[in-house]
């Protein structure tokens, strides 16, 4: 049986598995690939890019940290970070009691383009939003949240956007591809 790798956009409120025994949404209900799984994992309501596979070195050095591939993440917050904030958010933030590692992070000037969500987040006329970029070298648990939630802007939209050097392009939710020869050359030696 030939080794797969998808690349897949996972929409909002789907687990990163192929089943659930609560009968949630999941991976499963669009992609149609036998042996293949999830390469590291995507909150139920977190979007964008995910990564199959059926070659299990890949998964765990897609995952691994010690591989430090890079994790892209579009981030719709609260108010307007300040500063202080960012500078935060860039040199680690404790999280359950522990700190995470330096992460970079930019305030983008305008919203990116974006694919709608399935459902619209809240929407305060009186709260402004703002979008972060931040790019991670480890996935913690609910880590972004928890990081934006601790220096007062909670998040309301995550998207990632790219793994290394592996990107969501013009994927929609729902809708997933084979990775080209090319792109699995490239992410193996991101991965050396």
């Amino acid at each position: 049986m030939a080794e797969r790798t998808l690349i897949f956009c996972k929409p909002y409120q789907v687990l990163s598995c192929f089943t659930d025994p609560d009968g949630r949404a999941t991976v499963g209900d669009y992609v149609d690939v036998p042996h293949v799984y999830a390469a590291g994992r995507l909150d139920y309501d977190s979007e964008g890019l995910l990564l199959l596979t059926s070659n299990g070195k890949l998964a765990h050095r897609i995952t691994h940290p010690r591989h430090k591939l890079n994790k892209v993440y579009l981030v719709q917050v609260e108010n307007i970070p300040t500063e202080p904030a960012l500078r935060q958010l860039r040199q680690g933030i404790l999280v359950k009691g522990t700190s995470t590692r330096p992460a970079s992070v930019e305030l983008l000037a305008a919203a990116p383009d974006l694919f709608p969500r399935s459902r619209p987040i809240r929407y305060r006329q009186n709260i402004p939003t703002a979008w972060l970029e931040i790019t991670l070298r480890e996935g913690r648990k609910r880590q972004i949240r928890r990081m934006t939630a601790a220096v007062g802007h909670p998040t309301l939209r995550l998207v990632r956007v790219a793994i290394g050097p592996i990107t969501l392009g013009s994927l929609l939710p729902g809708q997933w591809r084979d990775l080209t020869d090319d792109e699995l050359k490239v992410l193996w030696q991101n991965l050396r």
